[in-house]
């Protein structure tokens, strides 16, 4: 009895040892609401991040995210689909992800038609890639996204071009110009040392960020030739969209605070040499209305289209 006791105590602490190496196992939401609490907060770090990665929970939280969307039966350069998911297999990620040795594969390009004829490229990750991206986004979403700013609609939970339009409706009611600007190829050509020094100001976790440049630099298989990636987040990514908004939140505060110049006072202002001649056209339109003769109603015309 006794030998059968100790052997049950040995093989106990073998399976804490190797639960505490994938870290505490806490329940995703509540690892996500942690996360979040601060997220508001400017000069609040995150500085034990990569820990999150050994947590199985969050891996099963990430399949359960992405399992049910068709293109994750489109098998990446591995050959292999969701379909093939296991318990195992998942373990063995977070193993590789433990000791650093994960990295992550090239994705396989593909390309599909734009409304305008052209093409756009699509990168398609491997399973285990985007699996280990989705754990990824859903820590990167609950670190900036209330972080961002209120005109910011897109690639955002609960968002999308109609609250933008809705935001538009409601707000520019005394609007008169806007600019209207679009960033060509921006997915391509996103600068990867600007984007890790943008990460860096919140996150002081080396092997996370490493983590996310391994993914930056992992590349491209097109037509069974390897292609390097020195800028650019893939189109087909889990992680482009929130990488991208975080790159460009930095231009929304810079354009939130640039546009505060403008906001001045509670109403427009007037300009004095316009309201005289607004006063004097006023006059003349009356006058207009209550002069019989021609000769008269010509003159004061003419006066009119002068200062209109």
């Amino acid at each position: 009895m006794a030998f059968t006791w100790r052997r049950k105590a040995v093989y106990s602490l073998q399976y804490k040892r190797k639960e505490g190496a994938r870290g505490t196992m806490r329940n995703p939401e509540n690892v996500l609401n942690s996360l979040q609490k601060h997220s508001n907060s400017k000069d609040y770090t995150y500085n034990r991040l990569y820990r999150n990665m050994f947590n199985r929970n969050l891996f099963l939280q990430a399949y359960q995210n992405i399992y049910s969307k068709q293109g994750n039966m489109t098998a990446g350069t591995d050959g292999k689909t969701i379909d093939a998911m296991s318990l195992e297999r998942i373990d063995r990620i977070i193993e590789t992800l433990t000791d650093e040795s994960y990295k992550p594969q090239p994705a396989r390009r593909i390309y599909i038609p734009k409304k305008n004829g052209k093409l756009r490229p699509l990168g398609i990750p491997t399973i285990d890639d985007k699996l280990v991206q989705e754990v990824v986004r859903m820590l990167l979403e609950a670190i900036y996204e209330d972080s961002f700013e209120e005109i910011s609609h897109g690639f955002r939970p609960n968002r999308s071009c109609h609250t933008a339009l809705r935001q538009i409706q409601n707000r520019f009611v005394r609007c008169k110009w806007y600019v209207e600007g679009d960033i060509k190829g921006f997915f391509d050509n996103i600068d990867h040392n600007i984007m890790i020094n943008i990460l860096r100001k919140r996150i002081k976790d080396e092997r996370f960020i490493n983590l996310i440049r391994k993914f930056l630099n992992a590349g491209y298989m097109e037509q069974q030739e390897l292609h390097q990636s020195y800028s650019g987040t893939p189109q087909g990514g889990i992680i482009s969209p929130i990488l991208a908004n975080i790159y460009l939140d930095q231009f929304d505060k810079y354009m939130t605070e640039y546009k505060k110049e403008f906001d001045l006072g509670n109403k427009r202002g007037y300009n004095n040499e316009y309201k005289k001649l607004a006063e004097r056209r006023h006059s003349l339109v009356k006058s207009l209305s209550r002069s019989k003769n021609k000769e008269k109603k010509r003159n004061v015309t003419k006066t009119n289209s002068r200062i209109r």
